[in-house]
């Protein structure tokens, strides 16, 4: 990504030089920042094209073949299972998982920047999250919830923070220097917490399907957006010619 990123300002800062004399060596990143943005708007779109359809008759019938089809599998070993993993995905378990990460990222990588910046993925998304329930206000399924809930349903928090954290957290992981398969390890594990956690909202009846779907679109926009701007600004404090 980050190399990428370097060679497009490398384009960038030609093209300009092409077409001006002189020009402030801050616009390449200014314009990459600006595209970033582009992206994000765009991905802001696809949120509201999927908003914009939540009482049509089609994705009605679609969350409820799904949630009878996920809820049609519930047995005493799966519910202790996604009670658990619902929890994973709460406040508490996000500060315990978050300690770990701190703990790895002193003691392996000696690194605090990885944390502060996954914090701020995961802060961004939980903000955003309360604002769109207000603004959507869309009411939890009717059906059995197995736990207790009292925020409004679209997108679904739980989704929408995992997809920020622990989608970071893969971005992150194929950054790392370690060994292919503990990588493909890594990786595989986190996606696997992140679909549980989405799978475990509808399994337990709090969220329909498309809340989960909501949920992890507007967590990835976040994700991409915040990886463009992190190497952004990298690549920027490197820069001598920004200096």
């Amino acid at each position: 990504m980050r190399q990428s990123l370097y060679l497009f300002i490398l384009k960038l800062r030609n093209l300009l030089a092409q077409k001006f004399k002189q020009y402030d060596a801050k616009l390449p990143y200014l314009i990459t920042v600006f595209i970033a943005l582009i992206i994000v708007v765009l991905g802001v779109n696809v949120f509201i094209e999927l908003t914009d359809t939540l009482e049509s008759d089609m994705l009605n019938e679609w969350d409820s073949k799904i949630t009878t089809y996920v809820i049609s599998h519930r047995n005493p070993a799966l519910t202790k299972y996604f009670m658990f993993v619902t929890d994973v995905g709460d406040l508490y378990g996000y500060l315990i998982v978050m300690g770990l990460f701190v703990g790895i990222s002193y003691f392996i990588f000696k690194r605090w920047k990885y944390v502060a910046q996954t914090a701020l993925v995961l802060l961004l998304a939980s903000i955003s999250n309360v604002i769109l329930k207000r603004f959507i206000d869309r009411a939890r399924p009717s059906i059995e919830h197995l736990v207790s809930v009292e925020t409004l349903s679209y997108p679904s928090g739980h989704a929408m923070s995992a997809m920020a954290f622990y989608g970071f957290l893969i971005y992150l992981t194929t950054q790392f220097k370690i060994n292919k398969w503990a990588k493909v390890a890594a990786i595989t594990f986190l996606a696997f917490i992140l679909l549980s956690i989405g799978i475990s909202r509808i399994y337990l009846g709090v969220h329909f399907p498309s809340d989960i779907a909501g949920g992890f679109i507007a967590g990835f926009i976040w994700v991409i957006f915040c990886i463009l701007l992190f190497n952004v600004i990298e690549l920027f404090r490197r820069d001598p010619r920004t200096h």
